[in-house]
């Protein structure tokens, strides 16, 4: 059925649809069953401290036999920024205050994961699987991971990004378009230079590299599969679609309320809560921070700062300071089993694989296919 199967045969997967990693929306119990279903799920484990990417990734070995990945972030450490920092800590408390809170009595949030640790986790584990986002890791680690046979594959936004990835001997390039949920995975250039459609940048990319490229950004259903099959793709990777998902246990009732009420609200791309480029749904306090743009600190430095606003906006389901990584195309979240979204996926884009080639394949022949 499907155009392409590199994906299928190099990974030992029965369909080519990736659960993209989610770090901090995302749980074993989704990882694997995406995986079960002939999908491959992803940890995103880049929040996670080492020895709970340890425990995470056994329990996901608990409970699929199947090939699953974990993703990491990858960036360079800025300088401690502290006027930016002290600026920014004096602007999140008057929020608190404005909504009723004591910023001395809120949380801390715990330091950030080290890196360097984090990856010694996954050179130990071995996932069958390795993902990573935000830069290019020395390439000692990439020669290690293959050796242990680890399929890594890395996130590029430009043709050029996607280029350095390959010269780095990654098995696989992820296309990240414009129109995905969560942070941009740029890094060769500034990010306002880099928001390329998923329509523009798959094709670009697929003639520009030799090998598998697997399509992210706005890929919500059967439709957004096939079009980038047709547009040069082996894989296509989807994120928000899986947030709704029952086993997505750690994603706040409002969170999910909000991406299946059918409202589309705007989503924009803004370095509100982290320091980093990333796609939110806009809020109250997302416009208000466009107004303070530079100001804010650099990734990692705003994450604990937005910290205790975060917290407080899930204790009082408060939508307008509550964070929402979604993609552009949210409105088409549906609340299915992750293993029968996967399915219905698959039916999909079946049948629209079948209307293009004629009667020889029909959804009978999908659903023979499917694990």
């Amino acid at each position: 059925m499907w155009p392409d199967r590199r994906l299928l045969e190099k990974l030992d997967i029965v369909h080519p649809i990736i659960q993209a990693p989610m770090a901090g929306a995302s749980t074993p119990e989704l990882v694997a069953a995406v995986s079960n279903a002939g999908g491959l799920g992803s940890l995103g484990a880049a929040m996670m401290q080492p020895e709970a990417i340890r425990g995470a990734i056994r329990e996901i070995r608990r409970l699929t036999q199947r090939p699953f990945a974990v993703n990491l972030f990858n960036y360079p450490l800025p300088a401690p920024e502290a006027e930016k920092v002290a600026r920014m800590k004096q602007r999140m408390a008057g929020y608190l205050r404005a909504l009723g809170a004591d910023p001395a009595k809120l949380p801390a949030m715990p330091p950030m994961p080290d890196m360097a640790k984090q990856m010694a986790v996954i050179l130990e584990e071995a996932p069958p699987v390795f993902s990573f986002t935000f830069g290019l890791p020395e390439r000692g680690y990439v020669a290690a991971l293959r050796g242990k046979k680890v399929f890594v594959i890395g996130t590029a936004t430009t043709v050029a990004e996607a280029k350095a990835l390959v010269d780095l001997g990654v098995d696989a390039v992820t296309a990240q378009g414009s129109e995905a949920g969560g942070h941009r995975g740029t890094f060769a250039a500034p990010v306002e230079d880099s928001l390329i459609g998923t329509l523009a940048l798959v094709p670009m990319v697929a003639d520009a590299i030799a090998l598998p490229v697997i399509a992210a950004g706005g890929i919500m259903d059967g439709r957004g599969i096939a079009a980038v099959f047709m547009l040069g793709a082996a894989g296509a990777a989807l994120g928000t679609a899986f947030l709704t998902c029952p086993e997505n246990s750690i994603v706040h009732p409002i969170y999910r309320e909000t991406l299946l009420s059918g409202r589309a609200a705007p989503t924009v791309v803004t370095r509100a809560y982290t320091g980093r480029e990333a796609r939110f749904i806009k809020n109250r306090f997302v416009a208000d921070m466009a107004a303070a743009a530079a100001e804010i600190p650099s990734y990692p430095h705003q994450i604990p700062l937005t910290a205790p606003l975060r917290a407080l906006g899930g204790e009082t389901k408060n939508p307008e300071i509550l964070p929402m990584l979604a993609g552009q195309a949210y409105p088409l979240c549906r609340a299915l089993p992750a293993g029968e979204l996967v399915q219905t996926l698959v039916r999909e884009a079946g049948d629209l694989f079948a209307g293009l080639r004629g009667p020889g394949l029909g959804a009978n022949d999908v659903d023979a296919v499917s694990p």
